[in-house]
């Protein structure tokens, strides 16, 4: 483009960045990690909590359903791909989100947290989330292909709640397991598609409320720097750029709805040129280009090297 004053100025980047959150870990997910020399702090806080053989563990469906395993790997990996990318871009995305744990690498991108303390959270997060449901089956249930009006009623019925939002055809609930199967069954005989999920805890609903309040001190006891772009919050989904707030959302979002879908609308108000997924899967990436799809999203997951997914943000992300 050239500016009124007659020089040339190289088009600017305009990105963001989603992180995904559990359930979308595989065995073979990005496969590049280990060679990366740029992933490999990130990786080494993983091994101290999980263990070398953390792609060998993925086979397990348990293990993978394992809040301590599967909260930490999902942080540290996507932190730690984030870091093979970001040393190949000039400019920082526009703006962050990350969908429920993936939340915590939404914070260490934005600079808010360090990949450390990201980390360290992830596991201090499960740890606290597994408390709070001690001696109880709980889960979550995702509900498709059904109005939402009627699938809320059967849910309420139950005493499930809305654990996370993504739009009026597509919503997660969390409750106990003996609810989840009752649910399951009345809205498939109404024509809904129901799935539980391979997570252990019921997520993001009142289940939660000491493990927010656990967490929320855990993180008076840390300095949040100022974020060095946007980050859009689960809790409300709104764009925020103070710490303070943003700290009250963390611990919040752990026993609250996650307004993804107002997440995603406020991500695409930016006028980004486009969105990658960073982490294991497709999933958020699915979602944005079923409600934004005048916006190009694409998983860092579909690449086979993070040179690949650097290259098609240079070229989709020019304003």
């Amino acid at each position: 483009m050239t500016h009124r004053s007659g020089y040339v100025w190289a088009d600017l980047m305009s990105y963001a960045i989603l992180f995904p959150g559990q359930a979308s870990q595989h065995p073979d997910m990005l496969p590049w990690l280990d060679t990366e020399a740029a992933c490999q702090p990130a990786l080494e806080w993983l091994r101290k909590h999980v263990g070398s053989d953390w792609r060998q563990q993925l086979h397990n469906p348990s293990t993978r359903a394992n809040n301590a395993f599967a909260q930490v790997l999902i942080t540290a990996t996507a932190l730690a791909a984030w870091s093979a990318l970001n040393q190949h871009l000039a400019e920082k995305p526009a703006v962050v989100a990350g969908y429920s744990v993936g939340e915590l690498a939404a914070f260490g991108c934005a600079g808010v947290l360090s990949t450390p303390e990201a980390i360290n959270l992830s596991a201090q997060r499960a740890k606290l989330m597994d408390q709070a449901v001690a001696g109880h089956s709980t889960g979550l249930l995702s509900v498709t292909g059904l109005a939402e009006r009627d699938v809320f009623i059967v849910c309420a019925q139950l005493k499930l709640e809305c654990a996370i939002r993504i739009d009026p055809q597509h919503n997660l609930f969390a409750g106990t397991d003996v609810d989840l199967k009752d649910a399951l069954t009345r809205l498939t005989s109404l024509g809904a598609h129901a799935t539980r999920l391979e997570i252990g805890v019921a997520s993001h609903s009142s289940w939660m409320v000491p493990a927010a309040t656990a967490l929320a001190k855990a993180l008076d006891a840390l300095t949040l720097a100022s974020p060095q772009c946007p980050v859009v919050l689960n809790a409300t989904g709104e764009l925020s750029r103070r710490p303070a707030q943003m700290r009250q959302a963390l611990s919040q979002q752990l026993a609250c709805t996650v307004q993804w879908s107002s997440v995603m609308d406020s991500v695409a108000e930016r006028q980004v040129g486009c969105v990658l997924e960073v982490g294991g899967g497709s999933a958020l990436s699915r979602m944005w280009n079923e409600r934004h799809p005048h916006i190009p999203a694409r998983a860092l997951d579909d690449f086979n090297q993070p040179r690949g997914a650097v290259e098609w943000l240079q070229k989709t992300s020019a304003n």
